[in-house]
């Protein structure tokens, strides 16, 4: 049976979004349908908002949540009602050699960017029945439908609203430096742009052992919160040279750049804090044409390396486990990731605050 919910929709960039009463259909095959608990704020969507991605419209938004699972589709055997979730927004087929492999971000059936796997919606216009869009796994509907795939069963004893933080910034940010960058003791990691992604790079170079921990931000805010999560050393990017500060820090250059902002200029900042055969890894998504420029003799002559890395080069089926697993055992601190809470109805709110920049992240917490 359909169900009847009030989401906010992105009908036009830069503009406020209305509260729409749309249908949500039953999962199909393969499907369920979760009732979200909590939907994380992120920059992605903002980019979406604000309109420095391009994107399809109406579109409801959200990538990173946590709920109960409602309703089932047939050939669904890993979960049933009532067992709780967190959202990947990986919506992988789960049967391609990548997917297989454990790695999903290289699927090679990747959903269309506004549906499902088979292309079309879950979601309609409860007016005019026009098909709704997907960003993802759209965590902002008080009820969503993704692949059983992407909807990873938890421990029911982990608070569902930090369990949502999990889906998105916490796994992009801790596996930047525990997967991609592969970061050892002792080893130099930089993180440059530490919102709620970088906080969590900060962690994962915490846990993982590193040493010296560098956080370059244009916010004091944003810099103490590092502290708090483990950063050694803080540099204001607004007022301080960062290649020379980092390079006071570490004269030789860091072993570990990450770029936790769309901003070119972090990025060729993270390029130029490298040592001998270190590496930058690019999380942060640019405005749609930017442009980064490098002279490869740097990269060539200390055999330096950029790579990409999507949702922190995770496997989120044993990524998101393991995560609870640290955060339970007070090894993980995702209380104090949280600096505003809202309703659904605040969405606009919320993102008028991102856009500002500040510490922190957002929290959306749903009816129960």
């Amino acid at each position: 049976m359909d169900l009847l919910i009030d989401v906010p929709v992105l009908v036009a960039a830069k503009q406020k979004m209305p509260m729409i009463k749309v249908l949500v259909e039953d999962p199909r095959a393969g499907e369920v349908r979760v009732k979200m608990f909590a939907s994380g704020v992120c920059h992605s969507c903002l980019h979406a908002y604000d309109g420095s991605h391009a994107t399809p419209m109406p579109m409801i938004l959200g990538d990173e949540g946590s709920g109960i699972v409602e309703s089932v589709g047939s050939g669904v055997t890993t979960l049933v009602p009532g067992d709780h979730v967190i959202i990947s927004w990986l919506l992988n087929c789960g049967t391609c050699p990548p997917c297989r492999d454990g790695k999903p971000a290289h699927c090679w059936a990747p959903s269309p960017f506004g549906a499902l796997l088979d292309n079309t919606q879950r979601f309609k216009n409860a007016e005019t029945g026009e098909p709704v869009l997907h960003y993802g796994p759209a965590t902002y509907a008080p009820y969503t439908v993704v692949p059983e795939s992407s909807a990873i069963k938890i421990r029911k004893d982990m608070p569902l609203d930090k369990a949502a933080l999990i889906g998105c910034s916490v796994t992009t940010g801790f596996g930047s430096v525990t997967n991609a960058a592969g970061a050892r003791p002792g080893e130099s990691v930089a993180i440059v742009g530490c919102g709620g992604v970088g906080l969590n790079a900060v962690q994962g170079a915490r846990v993982a052992g590193a040493n010296p921990i560098i956080a370059i931000d244009t916010s004091d805010a944003a810099l103490q919160m590092a502290k708090k999560f483990g950063a050694t050393h803080l540099i204001n990017a607004s007022r301080d040279d960062v290649v020379a500060e980092t390079l006071k820090i570490c004269p030789r250059g860091v072993n570990h750049s990450i770029a936790a902002v769309g901003s070119t200029k972090a990025m060729q900042n993270g390029v130029e804090i490298l040592g001998s055969g270190g590496t930058m890894v690019i999380l942060g998504a640019p405005p749609n044409g930017a442009v980064l420029e490098i002279d490869p003799i740097f990269i060539l002559g200390k055999e330096r390396g950029i790579r990409g890395s999507k949702y922190g080069s995770s496997n989120p089926h044993v990524e998101f486990p393991m995560l609870i697993e640290l955060y339970l055992a007070g090894k993980l601190d995702l209380d104090s990731l949280v600096t505003g809470n809202y309703r659904i109805d605040q969405s606009n709110e919320a993102f008028e605050i991102l856009a500002q920049g500040g510490a922190g992240r957002g929290l959306i917490t749903f009816e129960q």
